[in-house]
């Protein structure tokens, strides 16, 4: 496990927090709303990390403004990664994380105590085909890399498949092998297409391996939803409401800058060795997209994934029953209005 405690500010550190009510100006932040809003209910925040790059680079970049909204004891604690992931924030080892939707989705669908507040960012995935894989009705009878069953690239691409006619359960060969391998298999042409999360589409297109079948940032109708959204332990959120959304406004500027300054973003994922390639890092944090926070309906996106999750049996619940008893929105509701840009 990471964890990353901050028990005391340096003067370089103290100096950056004093300014923060220039930055929060500078990003649309109402100064008046912020200096009467109370403390936050603990000075304590644990923020699960992803497993790869997408939502790191906001969530490192938004620690000096969760130290400016009263957090002094943050840690970034870091799963197991995958699948199991999610186990971190409903055993209260972890208070707030960002993921895929569909996972979200089928842990709400569980009965799992946690509860989606927001989208984070769209993109991440791009599916990489061989020559005999044009598009995705081509998968049919083919071998398709996805590391694991239930991870997002495996819900993903089970949702696209089901879209154009054909049947994940049957008409795929899943290939569940460690991303290195299955990148290896890939292209040695031993499987037929590999669903890619940053930074493997970068390394794919640097060593011209395969060709994009899709990606998520550009084609529709995937580029219209988020990929990944923040969801909190539900009795972290029930108990603490004003720490919940000072939170959140602090991951949300993390967002800001990482979409204003991917440079920025990319230097603090090779510093905390999340990317070895700062180019491929860079390449990532600028086609993410993090301004999409303000922009898109998170409940639409749970709306459209969860009704297509049930209709292949992933799920058991409607899109309904998800968004009544998975979602709280009220944060975000009143951060996009003191955030405007």
């Amino acid at each position: 496990m990471y964890n990353q405690r901050t028990a005391s500010w340096s003067r370089r550190k103290f100096l950056a927090t004093t300014a923060l009510a220039g930055t929060g100006a500078f990003f649309g932040l109402q100064a008046e709303g912020l200096s009467a809003e109370p403390p936050p209910e603990t000075r304590t925040l644990r923020i699960l990390l992803d497993p790869g790059v997408c939502g790191n680079g906001a969530k490192f970049i938004a620690e000096e403004f969760l130290r400016g909204e009263g957090f002094t004891e943050l840690q970034y604690v870091q799963g197991k990664g995958g699948r199991y992931d999610e186990d971190f924030l409903i055993a209260g080892k972890a208070d707030l994380m960002s993921g895929f939707v569909g996972r979200h989705i089928m842990r709400v669908d569980g009965g799992n105590p946690i509860v989606i507040l927001a989208g984070l960012h769209a993109g991440c995935y791009e599916l990489f085909g061989t020559d005999q894989v044009l598009s995705i009705r081509d998968l049919k009878g083919k071998r398709v890399a996805v590391t694991q069953l239930t991870t997002g690239r495996h819900i993903l691409l089970a949702i696209m498949a089901a879209q154009v006619g054909l049947d994940p359960r049957k008409d795929i060969n899943w290939v569940t092998d460690p991303t290195e391998k299955s990148i290896q298999l890939f292209a040695n042409r031993k499987i037929d297409a590999f669903m890619a999360y940053p930074l493997e589409p970068q390394e794919l297109r640097a060593r011209k391996i395969g060709h994009v079948v899709m990606n998520m940032m550009m084609d529709r109708p995937w580029s219209q939803y988020f990929c990944c959204m923040v969801a909190g332990n539900r009795q972290f959120v029930r108990k603490n409401p004003v720490a919940t959304k000072k939170a959140l406004r602090a991951l949300f500027h993390g967002c800001d800058i990482s979409a204003r300054e991917p440079e920025r973003a990319a230097r603090v994922l090779v510093e905390k060795g999340f990317a070895k390639n700062y180019e491929y890092a860079l390449d990532a944090m600028k086609e993410v997209g993090y301004s999409k926070w303000r922009e898109y309906d998170p409940e639409d996106t749970l709306r459209f994934n969860a009704l297509r999750m049930n209709e292949i049996g992933m799920i058991k619940s409607s899109p309904q029953k998800i968004i009544a008893q998975g979602t709280d929105w009220r944060f975000l509701r009143e951060l996009k209005k003191e955030l405007r840009t």
